[in-house]
């Protein structure tokens, strides 16, 4: 048997992975050898432990050395105890079985007269006590809580807390004792005895409603204000000294303690003003120490009922963050600013100087995070300067910027412009800097902008046509141009008077034709850019009055009758065919009426509101522990007995609903296929304008609307059939998601019913959508899947419902009890209920 030293030495010398693993499959074998010998010397044990421990951090497997950590202990050497206490802290776990008998060592231990050895079980039970461990050795800890020593006491403190997290029912046990440690001299001690109550008062606030432990500790709250001026005032004191500040580590936790307790509650608040002020103002800021007892009294008095002066000092305190030249103090500032803007804006408005510089930052974390909070101080004063230092930005900024960039601005011009004129030469200054990665919604929103502005349109076909000129790459640019012109194209060709001198004085109808040309045999002519200029080709044969230019249009429609692409080709025939009807040529291809305006929601930052307690706790609910058939069980209520319901997976029962909705007896027997989704590339920009798959809800159009390049080259099919005309009842509507319920009689027994969700908003995505049922008990219900759980602007999601009445009849008006869930842009997932009733 080789030396631990000795074995780590053959390891690390090894040339090959090969030869390493010979050296470990050599010593393990020997290890084993060795236990297998059952030889009572404790140095050879001590010895094969400790090698097994350096074989765990290289991740070997070490099972077969737990029997071996489990003798150690029950040794009565000390060292023998600490490598053993180690090796079962390290090679097992909470959920082996072995652990069991672990139990009586540390009973044994716990009450041992040396502390060291006590020390060693309390260190190895608050790493891997289980419920039954916790229930069995409570009462232990508990009395250790009590001890003379404060060694001791410390990790008792510690032990406890992982007991209360692990059975929550023992907390009451360490209530009083908790209490007492917060009133301890012993600096280590008050340290542990803080993280105990934090994670009892952490604890109760989880659960909504209770805050009986909250209420017991804050009694307390006078004596750690002292303590803590004691600590911030008192002189150097070398035992507790880092980097001259006095125990930063217990000035922190006293500080996130007192933020618990102050919490919603004025009085305790207003008992700390004075304090954290002190603390604000007197803390050296040149030290990272400092900086770290700064940045938890700046959490603190966000987070408590302070006053508003208190919380602009705060604010104030994570501006000089910003000007630090640690990369992480800088982050950290950034992050809590991006919380805080919606509670103190005018404060962080006055680091606005800082917070753009930080957009020049080489570390791109810091970029991101100064990029978000730029967005969310937005508003209608500011709003031109803000703009200019984020086009400047983005001119430079990386492509994966980009994307998330261009919709923020364009949201921000929509809702804060100052005159129409600069909306749109702000929007068309995106287009040119990154118009391939400008999103749908933006260009309907452009484009909405001109149709509902008729003075600015001579102006917009203008700068559009110059720009398109200049630069063919950008897709964003060359569709908005295209459809300007299309629609436009007679203002371009008349001319304005403007006072820009780089606006074209005079275009001919041939330039016109030439740039869709070169357009169409550049290397940008996706498909979604043929379509656009196919239709847009057709407008302009009547805003143009030159027949050898129309001629042109005209070869060039035809040609494009034989395109590989079906959209293309079949509206090419169409409008082809169309030449030989001037006069419905002429009203097909007029103006498109104006689009009705809708009101976007500002997705970059929340609107200011109410502050709310826990905004800057980062702390997600517990998941639900109840079973979802119990959550369905009895739902209905009333004198029809519990409701039943039956949940059927994405493939389940396909058949029978497609029966149903195809007439009863119709044969089918096995599942059909799902319909092909829509290609994004193609029609997600044609969709946003209005046209494709499911309509959008307004008003009809005149006939001239026909032919529509807003709508596309022809409709994506629907993806689920949908039943007869039947009337279609709205069943939920909120926070942008809408439900919408048809129901279709296959006789008495029988009821098909489709709900479809709708994602309303323009640039809200909604994700996990999904649908939970139930019925009274004397019917039985069928839901199969949703055909597309993730909803982004304008999408719809379909799920089938099959009602069958049990006693053979249905009533005349079906009763349902919904659930909906969905997850609004990457939140915590949301859930409504709702009691619906057929009309």
């Amino acid at each position: 048997m080789t030396s631990l030293k000795q074995f780590i030495r053959n390891v690390r010398s090894a040339k090959t992975i090969a030869d390493e693993r010979a050296v470990i499959q050599k010593e393990s074998a020997a290890i084993r050898a060795s236990f297998r010998e059952e030889s009572h010397d404790s140095g050879v044990r001590r010895n094969n432990v400790a090698k097994l421990l350096y074989l765990f951090t290289l991740g070997e497997r070490t099972h077969f050395g737990q029997i071996e950590c489990l003798k150690l202990l029950a040794s009565h050497r000390f060292a023998d105890k600490r490598l053993g206490y180690l090796g079962t802290m390290l090679l097992l776990d909470e959920n082996q079985e072995v652990l069991t008998l672990v139990t009586n060592s540390l009973k044994n231990d716990l009450n041992h007269s040396n502390q060291y050895i006590v020390g060693l079980a309390l260190c190895a039970l608050g790493n891997i006590a289980s419920v039954e461990m916790s229930r069995d050795l409570f009462t232990e800890i508990e009395s250790l809580l009590s001890t003379a020593n404060p060694y001791i006491r410390r990790k008792a403190a510690l032990c406890a807390m992982r007991i209360c997290r692990k059975v929550p029912d023992l907390q009451e046990h360490f209530l009083e004792k908790a209490k007492a440690l917060l009133s301890d001299r012993n600096h280590g001690v008050l340290l542990c005895g803080l993280t105990l109550a934090t994670d009892m008062c952490e604890a109760e606030e989880a659960e909504e409603g209770q805050e009986g432990v909250i209420e017991m500790f804050r009694p307390l709250a006078p004596g750690l204000v002292r303590a803590l001026k004691g600590l911030t005032t008192s002189g150097y004191a070398p035992e507790h000294d880092v980097s001259g500040i006095t125990d930063p580590f217990l000035q922190v936790k006293i500080l996130r303690f007192l933020k618990v307790l102050a919490r919603g509650d004025a009085a305790t608040s207003e008992l700390i003003n004075d304090i954290l002020a002190q603390v604000a103002t007197n803390t050296d800021a040149t030290k990272n120490v400092g900086n770290a007892i700064l940045y938890e009294a700046v959490l603190t008095i966000l987070d408590i009922e302070a006053d508003s002066g208190l919380r602009v000092l705060g604010v104030n305190i994570l501006g000089k963050f910003l000007s630090n030249k640690d990369n992480n103090i800088r982050y950290v500032a950034l992050n809590t600013l991006n919380k805080v803007v919606a509670i103190e804006p005018n404060a962080v408005q006055r680091h606005r100087n800082t917070i753009l510089e930080c957009l020049r930052d080489p570390d791109i974390s810091i970029r991101r995070r100064a990029l978000d909070l730029s967005f969310m101080l937005i508003n209608e004063s500011n709003v031109r300067v803000l703009v200019r230092e984020l086009l400047a930005f983005l001119e430079v900024a990386d492509n994966e910027f980009k994307p998330s960039m261009t919709t923020q601005i364009g949201i921000a011009a929509d809702r804060y412009a100052p005159n129409k004129r600069w909306h749109v030469d702000t929007i068309l200054r995106v287009l040119k800097l990154a118009g391939a990665y400008v999103k749908e919604q933006i260009l309907s929103s452009f484009v909405r902008l001109i149709a509902t502005t008729p003075e600015l349109q001579t102006y917009c076909v203008q700068k559009l046509y110059t720009s398109l000129k200049e630069d063919i790459s950008q897709e964003g640019l060359t569709l908005a141009a295209t459809w300007v012109i299309g629609e436009y194209g007679d203002s371009l060709l008349h001319g304005g008077q403007y006072e820009e001198e780089e606006l074209v004085k005079e275009v001919k109808e041939s330039d016109i034709v030439d740039l869709f040309n070169n357009i169409l045999n550049s290397t940008y002519a996706t498909q979604t850019v043929i379509e656009y200029i196919t239709t847009a080709s057709m407008k302009l044969t009547v805003r143009m009055t030159d027949p050898s230019q129309i001629e042109r249009l005209r070869r060039f429609l035809n040609s494009r009758t034989a395109d590989l692409s079906v959209e293309i080709q079949q509206r090419a025939v169409e409008y082809t065919n169309l030449f030989g009807y001037d006069q419905i040529r002429q009203g097909v291809l007029e103006r498109m009426p104006a689009p009705e305006i809708r009101e976007e929601q500002r997705v970059f930052g929340a609107p200011a509101k109410k502050r709310q307690s826990k905004l800057l706790k980062d702390k997600s609910k517990k998941p639900a522990k109840q079973a979802e058939q119990d959550l369905l069980v009895d739902l209905m209520g009333g004198s029809e007995g519990p409701a039943t319901s039956t949940v059927a997976n994405g493939s389940q029962n396909t058949a029978d609903l497609l029966a149903d909705i195809l007439g009863g007896d119709s044969g089918i027997s096995s599942p059909a296929p799902p319909a092909a989704q829509p290609s994004s590339s193609t029609s997600a920009i044609m969709d946003l304008f209005g046209s494709n798959g499911t309509p959008s809800p307004r008003p009809a159009e005149p006939a001239s609307a026909s032919v529509d390049i807003l709508g596309g080259l022809g409709s994506a099919p629907s993806p689920v059939a949908s039943p007869s005309a039947a009337a279609i009842h709205t069943a939920y509507n909120k926070n942008d998601l809408s439900l919408t319920l048809q129901v279709q009689r296959g006789g008495n027994a029988t009821a098909q019913i489709q709900a479809r969700f709708r994602n309303n908003s323009s640039f809200n995505q909604f994700s996990n959508v999904g649908l939970q049922a139930a019925v009274p008990k004397s019917q039985r219900l069928q839901l199969s899947a949703i055909n597309k759980a993730d909803l982004s602007a304008g999408d719809e999601g379909v799920q089938m419902l099959k009602v069958t009445g049990l006693n053979g009849a249905l009533p005349p008006k079906l009763r349902l009890r919904l659930r909906i869930t969905y997850s609004k842009d990457g939140s915590d997932p949301a859930t409504d209920q709702v009691d619906w009733s057929e009309p």
